[in-house]
């Protein structure tokens, strides 16, 4: 069986040129002497270099990258369709590690003739999850409690007071994998769960007791906290606003664990500064990293962490699994998974890619 390279992006190993990231399932090649695995190195940090964590979720698959992989494993990095200046004779399959495929060029990879494989489903729990603790901390004031007891302002009590979740409403926008499973953990909670997703099935819904509006703008005036799960795309990025945040409660929190530029972040702060709404929890952000003198950091009423919460040991095995068996079957020539660009699998030059591998 020929040689089918499989490179992992250079993201995944720290200053010393090891695998920086835990568990990745380097271990299920074991069987497999055919598969070569290697990293992109030119994109790994170096000791020294601080520049590196200001670029790093800019990286970008260059043309030398497709000429030398079968298959690629990519974290952080784009897929611009500049990574195909020189063709993908050689390329095969790209597996994406998590559910969002918006950094990948995917009519750019179908006119290459690469499939594009990813996990729906392994961060489905850790990202609702998160997105409950979020909202949970928020409601209680977690923050501000820590706060006045690491500054001494035990009398600062009365004005620190939190809300409970039972009665309030919870918005949901976009019921898809991880919105579903934040229904499903808020459900005993004794909340009302709303949803605005135009693609739902209202009986789904309905199995979940959750109740879909017709508008995102009925949600925002109805909820008490607004959690977004919705997808990036065309018809989704900078959706809201300073006019669609003016809609909300003065009490109501804001939750954003799904896309960064899903929103118009300096209206977003514009808003918080000036406490139109109570509060946020955000994982992601417009631009990333933020940087220092990010005004969100100045900010007393939101909940900031590095678009990591949800990556737990637990999700990150499970979606290194699925780019492992992936890249298997993608060296037996067998078709993966999770195709993302399913018009792909009917090209004669991709079905002529696999077939090298077919045994």
């Amino acid at each position: 069986m020929p040689q089918f390279s499989v490179n992992y992006t250079g993201d995944y190993l720290n200053e010393e040129g090891r695998v920086g990231l835990g568990d990745i399932a380097l271990d299920m090649y074991a069987a497999h002497p055919s598969i070569a695995q290697d990293f992109l190195r030119d994109q790994s940090p170096v000791a020294g270099d601080a520049t590196y964590w200001d670029r790093l979720y800019s990286l970008r698959i260059e043309p030398p990258h497709v000429a030398t992989s079968n298959g690629i494993v990519i974290f952080r990095p784009w897929v611009p369709a500049t990574a195909f200046a020189n063709g993908a004779d050689n390329l095969v399959v790209i597996g994406r590690a998590g559910a969002g495929t918006d950094k990948i060029d995917l009519p750019a990879c179908t006119a290459n003739d690469v499939a594009v494989f990813n996990a729906p489903d392994t961060l489905t729990h850790a990202t609702a999850s998160s997105a409950f603790v979020l909202m949970l901390a928020l409601a209680k004031r977690l923050t501000d409690q820590e706060r006045l007891l690491r500054t001494n302002r035990w009398d600062l009590q009365p004005q620190t007071m939190g809300v409970d979740l039972p009665g309030k409403t919870l918005g949901i926008v976009g019921l898809g994998a991880s919105g579903r499973e934040l229904a499903r953990l808020c459900s005993p909670w004794g909340m009302t769960l709303i949803a605005y997703s135009p693609r739902a099935n209202p009986a789904d819904a309905a199995a979940l007791g959750v109740t879909l509006v017709p508008t995102l703008d009925e949600l925002l005036r109805a909820s008490d906290f607004v959690s977004l799960h919705n997808r990036l795309d065309a018809t989704t990025r900078g959706t809201l606003g300073a006019a669609q945040f003016n809609l909300m409660k003065p009490t109501a929190y804001f939750i954003n664990v799904a896309r960064g530029e899903i929103v118009r972040q300096a209206e977003m702060v514009e808003i918080l500064r000036a406490h139109r709404i109570a509060g946020a929890g955000l994982d992601v952000y417009e631009h990333e990293p933020i940087g220092l003198d990010d005004p969100l950091l100045t900010l007393d009423n939101v909940i900031l962490t590095p678009h990591w919460l949800p990556s737990t040991r637990d999700a990150a095995r499970m979606t290194m699994e699925t780019m492992s068996r992936g890249m298997i079957r993608a060296s037996q020539g067998l078709v993966p998974e999770n195709i993302v660009n399913p018009d792909v699998l009917d090209r004669p030059g991709w079905r002529a890619k696999l077939a090298r591998y077919a045994s």
